[in-house]
């Protein structure tokens, strides 16, 4: 049998204790086990995975990622909201956090880009649903219009839904 999807991820950061505050108040996370200060494992909101996030305390001295600048290494992880409504909400609380660094439309994707307390990339992204997507939605990268969006979608439209490519 294939691989069927990404069941959790695991990040090495620098405190423990203030990445978990970071990924429970941006993004709803909620902790499930671990050891403060050293190890903690984090459960999405609607998840029914025992974790999605695992975070191991490196201490303060540890050093900056270099991947994609001068290492190869993992660029970003991807997490899914339900609605364009939740992606507008969550696009106001990065910024309040100081940690959104972009957007993008993919055109079957509409996509938040941020960094944690340690600056490791995330993405949050609403994918348009498959009976929504029409030929002319192709696969690139173009600034995101997310009142734009709602208008074309709705704010409450649950996203990814059978999502592939357009016609199945």
């Amino acid at each position: 049998m294939p691989v069927q999807r990404l069941n959790h991820a695991v990040l090495y950061v620098r405190d423990v204790d203030r990445s978990v505050a970071f990924y429970s108040d941006a993004l709803g996370f909620r902790t499930v086990a671990g050891v403060p200060g050293k190890a903690m494992f984090l459960q999405a909101e609607a998840s029914t995975n025992d974790h999605d996030l695992g975070l191991f305390a490196m201490g303060p001295e540890a050093g900056d990622s270099e991947a994609g600048r001068s290492t190869v290494g993992l660029y970003h992880l991807a997490w899914e909201v339900d609605t364009l409504a939740e992606l507008r909400r969550i696009a106001g609380v990065l910024s309040t956090h100081g940690s959104l660094v972009g957007s993008s439309d993919h055109g079957a994707t509409k996509a938040l880009y941020a960094r944690d307390p340690d600056g490791i990339e995330f993405e949050v992204s609403w994918l348009v649903p498959a009976d929504l997507l029409t030929h002319d939605v192709r696969m690139g990268t173009a600034p995101l219009e997310l009142d734009a969006d709602i208008e074309r979608y709705g704010a409450q439209t649950r996203g990814g839904v059978g999502v592939s490519t357009a016609g199945g």
